[in-house]
């Protein structure tokens, strides 16, 4: 696993310096612009672009070698963070700006994950995936914990554009990993030859994929729509925070979280996560659930510290489970295209959960248990009357179903029984 932790290490600093720069930037939108809608719409264009590209991200995926398309994800995204230090530099920077260069950011990102992922199956045995999903949700982890702290820290003492060229020096270092190492070339059958002509198939073959698996789609499925649920809890959290608290309270709770994570990619590195590790799914998204209903239901600062480490680290051990079940029951020469499927339809509820989140919080909830509020003579005696409460509100409504949508996965056979059903499509040993 040597070449496979160079790999991971360089993608950590990256990790860390992207960390700062969100951070950053996230608590400066909002400040500047005090719109939850603003705040959200950061989100929907960091994942939109990645997520139309993905059928064509998928193919090149699997052409190319992969170790040239992370390459090309390091440097673009890069250089369209240093485009947003040089704006900051000249006292230019816009909230249109940061939009832009983040939509731009995600389209070179979306070559990362597909890559990332396919070049691990290659390198790491597969009695080990679930340890190298461990790895890198340690990884995201540590940049949540370390990020908000340094970010809180370095921005009184070197400005916000001396954060950010720090995080282009992170992307040169995870460059200099990528460029000292080279990755094995898949095996491939006639099956999934892939041909050098651009055909449409070659665009579907991983939707096809997916569908001659029922317990794989059942997979996509839930993660899409626990997506969707989950996407309005992220865009909120930090207005959430924010009206009970100051933003350095949000970066303690945010690093807390990543401690959290952090812990979780540690048993999972070190575990591997249980043996059937959908049942690891369905468990760890209904830890999740009842933090987020706990959340809204009692706003304060000692429950976001204990809500946000118990829902970190059920993060990590369900992100770390779904990765090994992809990894261990796709053909590693199919891994880009059905990988980028994947990531496309699981997260294409994200956008519209973005879209809705902010309006809905604004113009509804907010509203509902204000002190003159429709509910605030009844539910506004249960949660509390005022500004963040309705916020509060959509919380307990999302947690319950997302409760709703595990107990609807759990009930559906080929998914609840997918180790069992579902043939391993890697052998035990390493390969080559």
């Amino acid at each position: 696993m040597r070449i496979f932790t160079l790999i991971w290490f360089g993608q950590l600093v990256s990790l860390i310096g992207s960390g700062l720069t969100q951070f950053a930037l996230g608590i400066w939108v909002y400040r500047n612009t005090g719109s939850v809608t603003q705040f959200a719409l950061i989100s929907l264009f960091a994942i939109l672009p990645s997520i139309l590209l993905s059928p064509l991200v998928g193919v090149i995926v699997d052409r190319w070698n992969r170790r040239t398309c992370m390459i090309l994800s390091d440097g673009g995204a890069g250089l369209s963070t240093l485009a947003i230090a040089l704006l900051l530099l000249v006292g230019q920077l816009q909230v249109w700006h940061i939009y832009l260069v983040v939509a731009v950011s995600s389209i070179f990102s979306a070559f990362q994950w597909p890559a990332y992922a396919a070049a691990t199956s290659m390198l790491v045995p597969k009695q080990h995936l679930g340890r190298a999903s461990g790895m890198v949700q340690f990884a995201g982890a540590t940049s949540q914990l370390l990020s908000p702290m340094l970010a809180g820290v370095l921005v009184v003492t070197i400005q916000i554009q001396g954060v950010i060229l720090i995080d282009c020096f992170t992307f040169i270092f995870s460059l200099v990993m990528l460029l000292l190492v080279r990755f094995p070339e898949p095996k491939t059958t006639a099956e999934h030859e892939v041909k050098k002509s651009w055909q449409l198939r070659e665009f579907t073959y991983g939707w096809t994929y997916i569908t001659a698996r029922p317990g794989l789609l059942g997979l996509l499925i839930f993660f899409a729509a626990i997506n969707f649920l989950i996407g309005g809890v992220s865009v909120l959290f930090t207005p959430l925070v924010l009206a009970f608290a100051t933003a350095n309270v949000l970066g303690t709770v945010l690093s807390i979280g990543g401690s959290g994570m952090l812990l979780g990619g540690l048993v999972m590195s070190v575990w591997g996560g249980p043996k059937n590790r959908i049942l690891g799914v369905f468990g760890f998204t209904l830890s999740g659930a009842l933090c987020i209903i706990l959340v809204g239901l009692r706003p304060s600062v000692p429950v976001f510290f204990a809500a946000a480490f118990i829902y970190f680290f059920g993060v990590s051990m369900i992100n770390g489970c779904d990765q090994a079940i992809w990894q261990s029951k796709v053909a590693p020469a199919v891994q880009g295209r059905v990988f980028a499927v994947r990531s496309m339809l699981a997260l294409a509820p994200l956008p519209l959960a973005y879209v809705i989140a902010g309006p809905l919080t604004d113009q509804v909830f907010e509203p509902l248990l204000a002190p003159t509020g429709l509910l605030a003579g009844s539910i506004g005696k249960i949660i509390g009357v005022g500004r963040g409460y309705g916020i509060g509100l959509l919380f307990v409504v999302i947690g319950i179903l997302t409760m709703i949508a595990v107990a609807f996965g759990y009930l559906y056979q080929p998914l609840r029984r997918l180790h069992h059903q579902l043939p391993d499509a890697i052998a035990d040993e390493a390969l080559p």
